[in-house]
């Protein structure tokens, strides 16, 4: 009867270390999305490149178009697009009604939106492409520039990477590129905290795995001397 109650402790430790682990992985990145890096850096940056990195997460079509939408509120000031073999570029841009003051002199024009079109077969399953842009200034004030996409397949799907995690969302489905602009050290309080919760998420969830190993090996230890013990 012993060896029996011996073993049902086992499945009910393994049992709990398979949910245990079931539950981390859904809590992680079910999938990659269209990101874009750097995805930080201090406001008012210049001479800066920014890279759309574009994943195909369809085994049954191609990435055929990418469309980026830049936001106004915190324009990018004189943006360039670097070639992609196999892609076109199209570029959008918007007249200011108040020119801009940049370290090359006023500018009255920023890019609204870039539209890449594959000339070619695109992104295959499994594969990725990066599309670099670069600009001579960032926004010179702190915050979050928003950069919402559409990803075109083959297939006809449009996959809109558009969603802004919340308080009551963190972790959106579809998420936004988005490049956060940091305060200049001329302007940082004394302390700062950091928000990448990316990596705050992986270090939580690092600490949780290392937590279920060391009580399944208790466990382990406890069951051992029980085995162990003389009747």
């Amino acid at each position: 009867m012993r060896l029996i109650r011996h073993h049902r402790s086992w499945r009910i430790v393994l049992a709990g270390l398979c949910g245990l682990l079931g539950a981390l992985m859904l809590a992680g990145p079910s999938s990659a999305h269209v990101t874009v890096h750097p995805d930080s850096m201090p406001a008012g940056s210049g001479d800066i490149e920014l890279t759309f990195r574009v994943p195909n997460e369809r085994d049954n079509a191609n990435t055929v178009g990418l469309q980026v939408f830049f936001p106004t509120n915190f324009p990018l000031l004189t943006v360039n697009v670097l070639p992609v073999t196999g892609w076109i570029a199209t570029v959008a841009t918007q007249t200011l009604s108040t020119p801009i003051q940049s370290s090359d002199g006023p500018v009255n024009q920023v890019v609204t939106q870039v539209t890449w079109t594959a000339t070619g077969g695109g992104i295959a399953p499994g594969q990725y492409q990066d599309f670099d842009v670069s600009a001579g200034q960032a926004p010179s004030e702190a915050g979050q520039a928003v950069f919402k996409a559409l990803q075109t397949y083959s297939s006809g799907e449009v996959v809109r990477w558009i969603e802004v995690p919340s308080a009551q969302d963190p972790n959106p489905p579809t998420p936004a590129p988005i490049l956060t602009l940091t305060k200049t050290a001329a302007t940082a309080p004394e302390s700062t905290t950091s928000t990448n919760s990316g990596s705050f998420e992986a270090i939580a969830i690092a600490a949780l795995v290392i937590s279920i190993i060391g009580m399944v090996g208790v466990a382990l230890l406890w069951l051992e001397g029980r085995r162990q013990r003389p009747s």
